[in-house]
């Protein structure tokens, strides 16, 4: 089976029923971590999580199918979540497909995987396997997801609240949905007892604040202004803010100026993004820090820090007990980057 972020949220009742195997790929992570969380949310009973790297499974082929078929600590139910690079898995997944035993569920998110992968051709013939496909949505798509977030969650989410959650969590769904339960737990909504949420209770569970929020860091970063970043570094270290986490959002801005650039062409920049903006494919707040972003990261130089982020990210997943001091490297380096166009364009 196969699915796509467009058809996705239709399928994945008849895939939690149906499928043993999920492989979620693409390059916006932000959409296949949220497509874990939809297909364990309708599991009939997901009970333990087993997780497991990709780099484990090269080293022990057999891992995972041994894993999906014990019992838990507790003779509980349990699925397994594998977090994985390319085709590293490949032998494991093979041979979990063919290893005898009723096996629990298997979730596999793929970081630099298409489904023209290896493995992605394996499960895609089969019906007990789905392979989704992520590509990063365009803004007024992730608002839409919000408000069904928040309808499920039963939060109707008035006049602009979901266009700011959207643009404060720099349209990363998972975000997203943290601020979303924040606001059912705040305001004890449920489906069965809804809930309307307005301003006052956005700004009390603290969404959107940029004292809390990951915008600061983003925008140091990527407007080359390293005495803001030295700041920001202090804080991400200060909070103890997830190194993955915090690279996510900067992977997240520069796929969306990949986005912006592809539809600007050769056209004018002030002009452009003011259109954006009327059109609500750009949060009103970051209309200024996106203006001179798009400015500076344009053609090669903005292909260049995609494949820069795509190889900190594997870094920082190979190694997370440096991760920290990784991440504070590159995104130094991004920074100086920055600075030094913005000067030669100066």
């Amino acid at each position: 089976m196969k699915a796509t972020q467009k058809n996705f949220a239709r399928s994945a009742r008849d895939a939690a029923r149906t499928c043993h195997t999920f492989y979620f790929c693409g390059p916006d992570e932000s959409g296949a971590w949220a497509a874990v969380k939809a297909i364990v949310d309708l599991l009939p009973d997901a009970g333990e999580r087993v997780e497991l790297s990709g780099a484990d499974l090269k080293r022990d082929p057999v891992l995972l199918a041994d894993e999906a078929r014990s019992s838990s600590l507790f003779g509980d139910t349990r699925h397994i979540l594998v977090r994985t690079q390319g085709d590293e898995a490949l032998d494991a997944i093979g041979n979990h497909l063919i290893a005898q035993g009723e096996a629990c569920p298997v979730l596999i998110v793929a970081s630099g995987a298409t489904d023209k992968s290896r493995v992605a051709k394996l499960l895609e013939p089969r019906k007990d396997a789905l392979v989704a496909l992520f590509y990063p949505p365009e803004p007024a798509e992730i608002v839409g997801s919000v408000r069904q977030m928040g309808d499920a969650a039963g939060v109707k989410l008035a006049g602009n609240l979901a266009e700011r959650i959207a643009g404060a969590c720099l349209f990363d769904l998972r975000l997203a949905q943290s601020e979303v339960d924040k606001l059912a737990l705040y305001l004890d909504a449920s489906p069965q007892s809804p809930r309307t949420a307005d301003a006052a209770a956005l700004d009390a569970i603290g969404a959107a604040s940029e004292e809390d929020g990951l915008n600061p860091i983003v925008n140091a970063v990527l407007a080359g202004d390293r005495a803001r970043l030295a700041g920001e570094i202090a804080r991400l270290r200060e909070l103890s803010l997830n190194p993955v986490g915090v690279l996510l959002a900067v992977e997240r801005r520069a796929a969306q100026l990949a986005q912006l650039a592809g539809r600007l062409g050769r056209g004018n920049l002030r002009q452009f993004i003011a259109a954006e903006a009327q059109a609500r494919r750009i949060f009103f707040k970051e209309v200024r820090d996106i203006e001179l972003q798009l400015g500076i990261w344009r053609g090669e130089r903005l292909s260049r820090l995609i494949e820069r982020l795509t190889a900190l990210h594997r870094a920082l997943l190979g190694n997370s007990q440096a991760a920290e001091v990784l991440l504070v490297q590159g995104l130094t380096d991004i920074a100086m980057q920055a600075a030094a166009a913005q000067r030669r364009s100066g």
